[in-house]
């Protein structure tokens, strides 16, 4: 390479070297712009092999996605935006934050076996039912079913980007977190001394718990179909807020408290 003996580049070659700068500009790409456009088995196989790895896990960003999970949710979703420019994939590719929401699932499974006042096997046997069953077979279910009603009904144009599957199944690992939090660590200390009695106070406290869950998980889930181009109609979503407050209302009503209910269901399952 002789450039530094060269003369002054002519016109023409200064506006290819002006092209080839502009190339390597630091700034991110457009979402548009899509240079590694994997399979989806093979975005799964990565992020699959990352579960061994602890050291190429970004826990300290986990952590902050979770606390901004309570305080300001649509943070958490404006960087979904800047991985899908940088890495032209909207779902997670680390999975830290799964592992911490798992390290969080046992650490609440054994306050919730002191509370039922289980056995080792049985807390073990809650502990699998929780983590496997109630968090990531349904949240499967969840995310394949706004997967398909997501591609199939809320898509503007057939053309469109459709919505990966994994970022379905990231929207309700987030979705998930605050009412774990509340349900199964909040709950647990006001259980024994306040909500497992039978006064209205009790019936009331309980199923607001409920309802503050079940409106984080929908708002969620919402911001998190709303932010994808290309959907439309997001809002549909949230016409479950009024049906859950009036669900809220009759259990009021009704004296049914769900936060019991919820320990017997609990209790029962791992008999």
């Amino acid at each position: 390479m002789k450039y530094s003996t060269s003369p002054t580049p002519s016109r023409s070659n200064s506006s290819l070297l002006g092209m080839s700068s502009r190339t390597t500009s630091p700034l991110p790409p457009p979402a548009s712009y899509r240079t590694d456009c994997m399979s989806a088995t093979n975005k799964s196989y990565k992020y699959l092999r990352r579960f061994v790895k602890f050291d190429q896990m970004d826990f300290e960003y986990a952590l902050w996605q979770m606390l901004y999970l309570f305080i300001a949710p649509k943070k958490v979703y404006r960087n979904f935006n800047y991985r899908k420019q940088t890495k032209s994939q909207f779902a997670r590719d680390d999975p830290a934050f799964l592992v911490l929401l798992v390290g969080c699932l046992c650490v609440t499974s054994i306050g919730f076996a002191w509370v039922l006042s289980l056995g080792i096997g049985q807390s073990i046997l809650f502990l699998l039912y929780v983590v496997f069953v109630d968090c990531i077979l349904c949240g499967m279910i969840v995310a394949t079913m706004l997967w398909v009603v997501s591609n199939r009904y809320l898509r503007e144009q057939i053309s469109d980007m459709d919505v990966e599957w994994g970022y379905a199944f990231d929207v309700h690992l987030n979705a998930f977190f605050p009412p774990l939090v509340l349900l199964h660590f909040i709950q647990l200390f006001f259980y024994h001394p306040l909500i497992s009695h039978e006064w209205f106070i009790s019936t009331f406290i309980g199923n607001t718990i409920w309802l503050a869950a079940l409106g984080y998980y929908i708002y969620i889930t919402f911001l998190g179909y709303n932010v994808v181009p290309g959907l439309r109609n997001t809002r549909i979503i949230l016409v479950a807020l009024p049906l859950v407050f009036f669900f809220y209302v009759v259990t009021i009503i009704m004296r049914w408290n769900l936060s019991v209910s919820l320990m017997y269901f609990y209790h029962y399952r791992v008999l």
